[in-house]
């Protein structure tokens, strides 16, 4: 099929303020066969999506400190490298006091081993059966000998790197979105799901957009954040290193932009385990639910709430035209994910597999942070609730930065 060269409709940054972001999803292209969107989504593919979480994998848990985290880096900048996508890394120090001993942390109904409480984290309230939620720190709760050797290596502090690529825009590079996933995870797992299926969308839809026959105005920089389990500390080092970097031509005259002006944030954090409420025993249904769905969710007492509840809506939106299987619901209780340093500075969304703190934190996922985050433990329909967080975040950002095919 020879690709469309349809330019799609430029959606500036002052559009989160007025109803044009929404009348342009709800848009139908003229030429549906040949709707550059739709034949972008369609390089998506479920067994691409889990091959790259598979080789996530291959590095345990990649607990930050370890080497098999600096591995997993290094991995995943090659991979990004044989895109065809720029890389570069951000480097910090993290050399955190220790922590006093916390004799409530574990498997605790309150998240991360916090008092009990009927207000989740971010806000909402906890409704129905609650499951005991934590972190496990016993090895010998993993059966599987070679994951337990391994993760075997802990935490030491000191040098952190995480690496990030960038789709430089044609006619508006000064501008960027930033798509986002973490690659370090914890529990004595492989952190296939929290966060392997986050990151490994942020790498597809690098991998697409890198095409060299795709085209977008603006620019979009993907971002595999370091340290989210210690406390976002990626995520907060890019901003504390880059915000004031933005907008700011080098060199003078150049049309570079080493910081883009960012225009939005879209975090994605375990993306693929919706099975419902955890029965009054603990125990939660083996199989997705028929009613699964993807949850987009801003945070309602950000200061920058009012764009990002556009940018959640525009998303749902564009699931409802591009994906396949899922839909996309919209929550206002946005927290404890990477989105969370930008929440106050532009317009930022997280995109879950459920609601962070209402139902996540309230044990609707029984592997997070487990040893059973494992690849194995999933289905294909598990998998493809992730593939259709892909595809809804790949055709709004594909519409936000006005991509195009060259032929």
């Amino acid at each position: 099929m020879r690709l469309s060269s349809v330019l799609l409709s430029t959606v500036a940054a002052a559009s989160f303020g007025s109803a044009d972001l929404l009348a342009q999803a709800n848009a139908v292209p003229a030429d549906t066969l040949n709707d550059p969107v739709r034949i972008l989504v369609s390089q998506l593919t479920l067994d691409k999506y889990k091959n790259t979480i598979k080789g996530l994998t291959q590095f345990g848990d990649r607990r930050q400190g370890t080497k098999r985290n600096r591995d997993a880096v290094d991995w995943i900048e090659a991979q990004l490298k044989s895109y065809g996508c720029p890389t570069e890394r951000i480097v910090y120090q993290f050399n955190p006091a220790p922590r006093p001993a916390n004799p409530g942390a574990g498997r605790g109904g309150a998240g991360r081993g916090g008092a009990p409480s009927n207000i989740a984290q971010g806000g909402g309230r906890y409704r129905g059966v609650r499951a005991r939620t934590g972190v496990n720190n016993d090895s010998l709760k993993q059966p599987d000998p070679a994951i337990r050797a391994m993760d075997t290596e802990q935490t030491t502090n000191g040098e952190r790197q995480e690496v990030y690529c960038t789709k430089v825009g044609s006619t508006h590079p000064e501008e960027m979105y930033i798509v986002g996933g973490h690659m370090d995870g914890i529990g004595w797992g492989q952190a296939a799901n929290d966060d392997g299926s986050g990151t490994a969308i942020v790498m597809e839809l690098a991998r697409i957009f890198s095409d060299p026959n795709v085209v977008t105005d603006r620019t979009i920089r993907f971002a595999l954040w370091n340290n989210e389990e210690s406390g976002l500390d990626g995520a907060k080092a890019y901003v504390a290193q880059r915000e004031a970097l933005q907008g700011k031509e080098s060199p003078a005259g150049s049309r570079k932009y080493p910081e883009p002006k960012w225009l939005g944030m879209i975090q994605h954090d375990m993306m693929m385990w919706d099975h419902g409420m955890p029965r009054p025993d603990g125990t939660v249904s083996p199989d997705q639910r028929p009613e699964a769905d993807v949850n987009v969710e801003f945070q309602a007492t950000a200061k920058m709430a009012e764009g990002a509840q556009k940018l959640a809506w525009f998303f749902q939106t564009s699931n409802e035209k591009y994906a396949t299987d899922y839909p996309a619901r919209v929550g206002q209780h946005m927290t404890n994910t990477d989105s969370d340093p930008f929440k106050d500075i532009i317009p930022a969304i997280s995109l879950r597999e459920n609601e962070r703190g209402e139902q996540i934190g309230a044990g609707w996922d029984p592997n997070w942070h487990q040893p059973t985050d494992v690849f194995t433990t999933y289905s294909d329909k598990d998998f493809r609730l992730g593939l259709n967080a892909a595809q809804t975040t790949l055709s709004a950002i594909a519409q936000l930065t006005g991509a195009k095919l060259k032929k």
